[in-house]
Protein backbone atom coordinates (compact mmCIF):
# COMPACT_ATOMS: atom_id res chain seq x y z
CA UNK A 1 0.00 0.00 0.00
CA UNK A 2 1.05 3.48 -1.02
CA UNK A 3 0.05 6.02 1.24
CA UNK A 4 -0.31 9.78 -0.04
CA UNK A 5 -0.28 12.70 2.18
CA UNK A 6 -2.03 16.04 1.07
CA UNK A 7 -1.80 19.47 2.35
CA UNK A 8 -5.75 19.35 2.69
CA UNK A 9 -8.93 17.93 1.72
CA UNK A 10 -9.65 19.59 -1.36
CA UNK A 11 -6.22 18.14 -2.48
CA UNK A 12 -6.39 14.89 -1.24
CA UNK A 13 -9.98 14.47 -3.28
CA UNK A 14 -8.72 15.90 -6.38
CA UNK A 15 -5.44 13.24 -6.16
CA UNK A 16 -7.62 10.31 -5.44
CA UNK A 17 -9.56 10.67 -8.08
CA UNK A 18 -6.64 10.90 -10.77
CA UNK A 19 -5.26 7.86 -8.95
CA UNK A 20 -8.15 5.54 -8.83
CA UNK A 21 -8.79 5.80 -4.89
CA UNK A 22 -12.31 6.03 -5.25
CA UNK A 23 -13.50 4.74 -1.98
CA UNK A 24 -13.94 7.08 0.33
CA UNK A 25 -13.91 6.68 4.51
CA UNK A 26 -13.03 8.25 7.67
CA UNK A 27 -10.32 10.88 6.89
CA UNK A 28 -9.05 9.22 3.53
CA UNK A 29 -9.87 7.53 0.13
CA UNK A 30 -8.69 4.10 -0.83
CA UNK A 31 -8.19 1.90 -4.11
CA UNK A 32 -6.22 1.21 -6.39
CA UNK A 33 -3.01 0.54 -3.99
CA UNK A 34 -3.07 3.52 -2.70
CA UNK A 35 -4.49 5.27 0.27
CA UNK A 36 -5.08 9.48 0.42
CA UNK A 37 -5.34 11.46 3.29
CA UNK A 38 -4.45 15.32 4.43
CA UNK A 39 -3.62 17.33 6.72
CA UNK A 40 -5.60 20.95 7.14
CA UNK A 41 -2.38 22.72 6.77
CA UNK A 42 -0.64 22.37 10.10
CA UNK A 43 -1.48 19.86 12.54
CA UNK A 44 1.56 20.19 14.60
CA UNK A 45 3.71 23.16 15.57
CA UNK A 46 6.77 23.22 17.90
CA UNK A 47 5.71 23.22 21.84
CA UNK A 48 4.99 25.87 23.39
CA UNK A 49 7.63 27.30 26.55
CA UNK A 50 5.97 25.40 29.45
CA UNK A 51 6.09 22.23 27.42
CA UNK A 52 9.64 22.37 27.96
CA UNK A 53 9.69 23.35 31.73
CA UNK A 54 6.87 24.45 33.92
CA UNK A 55 8.79 27.66 35.05
CA UNK A 56 8.48 29.25 31.47
CA UNK A 57 4.67 29.17 31.63
CA UNK A 58 4.74 32.74 33.83
CA UNK A 59 5.74 35.02 32.23
CA UNK A 60 9.18 36.40 34.29
CA UNK A 61 12.10 38.15 33.04
CA UNK A 62 14.37 36.03 34.96
CA UNK A 63 13.72 33.36 32.71
CA UNK A 64 14.65 34.60 29.99
CA UNK A 65 15.98 33.76 27.22
CA UNK A 66 14.07 31.27 26.88
CA UNK A 67 16.41 28.04 24.74
CA UNK A 68 15.11 24.63 24.91
CA UNK A 69 18.30 22.03 24.39
CA UNK A 70 16.33 20.97 21.71
CA UNK A 71 12.95 21.73 20.34
CA UNK A 72 10.17 19.17 19.81
CA UNK A 73 7.11 19.30 17.97
CA UNK A 74 3.36 18.70 19.47
CA UNK A 75 -0.16 17.80 17.48
CA UNK A 76 -2.12 21.28 17.98
CA UNK A 77 -4.83 21.49 20.32
CA UNK A 78 -8.21 20.62 18.66
CA UNK A 79 -10.00 17.85 18.64
CA UNK A 80 -10.59 17.50 14.93
CA UNK A 81 -6.56 18.00 14.18
CA UNK A 82 -6.32 15.67 16.91
CA UNK A 83 -8.36 12.59 14.83
CA UNK A 84 -6.94 13.28 11.44
CA UNK A 85 -3.71 13.00 12.80
CA UNK A 86 -4.60 9.84 14.60
CA UNK A 87 -5.84 8.44 11.21
CA UNK A 88 -2.73 9.83 9.65
CA UNK A 89 -0.18 7.79 12.18
CA UNK A 90 -2.63 4.57 11.72
CA UNK A 91 -1.81 4.71 7.89
CA UNK A 92 1.25 6.03 7.87
CA UNK A 93 2.70 3.41 10.56
CA UNK A 94 0.43 0.63 8.85
CA UNK A 95 3.23 -2.65 8.30
CA UNK A 96 1.40 -3.06 4.87
CA UNK A 97 2.64 0.41 3.91
CA UNK A 98 5.45 0.20 1.11
CA UNK A 99 6.06 4.08 0.69
CA UNK A 100 4.43 7.03 1.69
CA UNK A 101 4.29 10.00 -0.80
CA UNK A 102 4.11 13.86 0.71
CA UNK A 103 2.33 15.50 -1.36
CA UNK A 104 2.08 18.54 -0.18
CA UNK A 105 2.75 22.09 -1.42
CA UNK A 106 5.61 22.19 -3.34
CA UNK A 107 7.72 24.64 -1.08
CA UNK A 108 9.37 25.47 1.93
CA UNK A 109 6.24 25.55 3.88
CA UNK A 110 4.38 22.78 2.47
CA UNK A 111 7.57 20.33 3.08
CA UNK A 112 7.49 21.17 7.01
CA UNK A 113 3.98 20.70 7.39
CA UNK A 114 3.95 17.36 6.23
CA UNK A 115 7.38 16.27 7.76
CA UNK A 116 6.58 17.31 11.27
CA UNK A 117 3.15 15.23 11.04
CA UNK A 118 5.61 12.00 9.81
CA UNK A 119 8.07 12.46 12.43
CA UNK A 120 5.43 12.99 14.84
CA UNK A 121 3.75 9.89 13.69
CA UNK A 122 7.02 8.11 13.93
CA UNK A 123 6.62 6.66 10.47
CA UNK A 124 9.51 4.55 8.89
CA UNK A 125 8.60 3.28 5.32
CA UNK A 126 10.81 5.53 2.47
CA UNK A 127 9.15 8.32 1.35
CA UNK A 128 8.31 10.01 -2.19
CA UNK A 129 7.81 13.40 -3.25
CA UNK A 130 4.98 14.49 -5.24
CA UNK A 131 5.90 17.74 -6.84
CA UNK A 132 3.77 19.21 -8.78
CA UNK A 133 2.46 23.31 -9.31
CA UNK A 134 -0.98 22.48 -10.53
CA UNK A 135 -4.01 20.38 -10.05
CA UNK A 136 -5.09 19.57 -13.22
CA UNK A 137 -5.72 15.91 -13.99
CA UNK A 138 -2.33 15.89 -16.38
CA UNK A 139 -0.04 17.54 -13.94
CA UNK A 140 -1.23 14.90 -11.11
CA UNK A 141 -0.61 11.80 -13.91
CA UNK A 142 2.98 13.49 -14.51
CA UNK A 143 3.98 14.36 -11.27
CA UNK A 144 2.86 10.70 -9.59
CA UNK A 145 4.97 9.22 -13.19
CA UNK A 146 8.03 11.42 -11.65
CA UNK A 147 7.96 11.21 -8.20
CA UNK A 148 11.67 11.81 -6.78
CA UNK A 149 13.49 10.75 -3.57
CA UNK A 150 12.68 12.25 -0.40
CA UNK A 151 15.25 12.92 0.82
CA UNK A 152 16.10 15.19 -1.98
CA UNK A 153 13.80 17.73 -0.38
CA UNK A 154 15.81 17.50 3.70
CA UNK A 155 17.38 20.41 3.14
CA UNK A 156 14.00 22.32 2.37
CA UNK A 157 12.47 20.84 5.38
CA UNK A 158 15.62 21.94 7.62
CA UNK A 159 15.40 25.65 6.29
CA UNK A 160 11.94 25.58 7.49
CA UNK A 161 12.30 24.09 10.65
CA UNK A 162 15.40 26.52 11.22
CA UNK A 163 12.83 29.24 10.30
CA UNK A 164 10.24 27.89 12.67
CA UNK A 165 13.07 27.70 15.25
CA UNK A 166 14.34 31.40 14.69
CA UNK A 167 10.57 32.83 14.90
CA UNK A 168 9.95 30.77 17.88
CA UNK A 169 12.99 31.97 19.91
CA UNK A 170 12.43 35.74 18.63
CA UNK A 171 8.94 35.69 18.75
CA UNK A 172 8.62 33.82 22.44
CA UNK A 173 11.14 35.70 24.19
CA UNK A 174 10.74 38.96 22.62
CA UNK A 175 7.00 39.11 23.39
CA UNK A 176 7.40 38.46 27.05
CA UNK A 177 10.54 40.95 27.24
CA UNK A 178 8.50 43.70 25.75
CA UNK A 179 5.11 42.79 27.56
CA UNK A 180 6.90 43.49 31.26
CA UNK A 181 9.03 45.95 30.09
Amino acid sequence: MKVCIAEKPSVAKDIAKVIGANQRNDGYYEGNGYQVTWTFGHLCTLKEPQDYTPEWKSWDLNYLPMIPKSFGIKVIHDKGVAKQFKIIQKLVTDSQVEEIINCGDAGQEGELIQRWVLLKAKATAPMKRLWISSLTEEAIKEGFQNLKDGDKYFNLFSAGQARAIGDWLLGMNATRLFTKK
